[in-house]
């Protein structure tokens, strides 16, 4: 089962728009899974290897911070790679979050 969550979850990621961001609980929950946001943060930790590549910058923590940062090459990749998306982030959170925000529930048909 876990391989085929991970794989749902990196079809999700992968349709994140550039420019926008969304949670971990936000990916659980159009998946089905509510209250398994963490399991999406797992999938997000292993994304690294994935072909095609998922763009794991985007999936944040519900209040927008970049929780997942240590998880990329550098502490600072994270930041890096949303900043080239001109998403602009102060102290390890995303400014204008509710704004950026793109829920997968409201955006994408089952």
């Amino acid at each position: 089962m876990e391989k085929d969550f991970f794989d749902s979850v990196y079809k999700v990621v992968r349709l994140i728009p550039k420019g926008r961001v969304t949670s971990y609980g936000a990916i659980a929950k159009y998946l089905g899974a509510a209250g398994s946001s963490r399991i999406v943060g797992y999938a997000m930790n292993a994304a690294h290897s994935q072909k095609p590549k998922v763009p794991a910058h985007r999936v944040v923590n519900r209040n927008g911070e970049l929780t997942g940062k240590h998880h990329f090459a550098t502490p600072y990749q994270m930041q890096e790679l949303l900043e080239k998306e001109k998403i602009k982030v102060k102290n390890d959170k995303i400014v204008d979050f509710k704004k950026l925000y793109w829920d997968p529930t409201e955006n994408l048909k089952l």
